[in-house]
């Protein structure tokens, strides 16, 4: 019933409201269904506007008899000339019929006359039945306060985490365009000043110019390492590629599937990658796996990534912890992470996020 006035609210009256978010399947037995049907604040607000609507339709429908009466009465003239002498003054207040009658043309243009101070009534009252019905519309049939700031919420997280993420590629694209090279340059620099020093007339400056370049190399590489941890640019040719990168680096063989025919948005392909290298590190490091496994799908508006191991197992998800690390990054998106690793293996790690942020 919700669901069809609200098509009607915004096809006859214009008024149209966002569809409340979907009643989540339960699926646990015959009680768990009767309790989520009961705690289903959508259909509880249904209900309201249904039972509210009751009184309001009966507003509504004397709006209208206003209309007709209106109209029946301005027709009286015309009822008058086609032979009916003895007709009756209607009236939309209450007790509906009036005395006397119509008994003559005068008395027939008069009833013409009630009818077209009808007219400009009628609007009046019609439009503050309609005024009421939107107000309830808008406050019983939509999401709800509470689902709405939740939606909000969610639409200025997901911009949030989009706009930090280009942020962040542009940094690393600075980084990678100018500090890198004039580092790079630096140390070029330097290794010819110390290849033109003689080690005999100034072996102090020739000191000086080699602890100099060992420290620009330093910083390049740590610079590197930095750019590489804002964004990856393995990540330039698109997930599946840099997955693919991945698995070769890795000191264990490690089988790569891939199925998203959705690309997701850059925020989330940058957190699966580092979710897939994280526990590919894992793995290698800590169980002393032969063979890893990464299978990555979308489907459903979600991408689901799926690590495993034929290691040793008996992984656990401990405070402070890389694998609780990776649950909270997961859930800046509202992901989540699932472990399955009982000892003697092999394990399995599953993340759930979803395609936008």
């Amino acid at each position: 019933m919700g669901a069809l006035q609200r098509r009607l609210a915004g096809a006859l009256i214009g008024e149209r409201v966002e569809e409340p978010p979907p009643r989540p399947d339960v699926r646990r037995g015959l009680v768990a269904a009767v309790q989520a049907r009961l705690r289903d604040a959508t259909a509880w607000r249904a209900v309201a506007y249904v039972l509210v609507k009751l009184p309001l339709a009966t507003l509504g429908l004397w709006a209208v008899a206003w209309w007709v009466i209106g109209a029946i009465n301005v027709i009286a003239p015309v009822r008058w000339a086609a032979g009916q002498h003895d007709l009756t003054l209607m009236s939309p207040l209450p007790g509906g019929w009036s005395q006397p009658g119509v008994h003559s043309l005068g008395s027939a243009f008069a009833a013409a006359a009630m009818g077209c101070a009808i007219f400009l009534i009628a609007p009046w009252l019609t439009r503050t039945v309609v005024a009421v019905d939107r107000r309830l519309v808008r406050a019983l049939l939509g999401p709800g306060a509470l689902a709405q700031r939740v939606r909000d919420l969610e639409e200025t997280r997901a911009l949030a985490v989009d706009d930090a993420a280009q942020q962040l590629r542009r940094l690393e694209r600075d980084l990678h365009d100018g500090a890198q090279v004039r580092l790079a340059a630096l140390a070029m620099s330097l290794d010819m000043v110390r290849e033109q020093l003689d080690d005999r007339d100034r072996p102090e400056l020739r000191r000086l110019v080699e602890t100099a370049r060992d420290n620009a190399t330093e910083t390049l590489t740590e610079l590197r390492d930095l750019s590489r941890g804002l964004h990856p640019p393995a990540l330039d040719g698109g997930l599946a590629a840099a997955l693919a990168t991945l698995a070769a680096r890795a000191t264990v063989p490690a089988d790569v599937s891939v199925d998203v025919p959705n690309q997701p948005t850059p925020a989330i392909e940058s957190l699966a990658y580092y979710c897939t290298a994280e526990l590919l590190a894992n793995a290698i490091k800590h169980s002393g796996a032969t063979h890893c496994g990464v299978e990555l799908a979308a489907g459903d508006g979600t991408l689901r990534i799926q690590v495993s191991d034929n290691g040793s197992g008996g992984a656990r998800i401990v405070p402070r912890g890389g694998l609780a690390g990776l649950v909270q990054r997961a859930r800046t998106v509202d992901g989540e992470l699932t472990l399955h690793s009982p000892d003697g293996g092999p394990t399995t790690v599953k993340v759930r996020l979803p395609l936008h942020a």
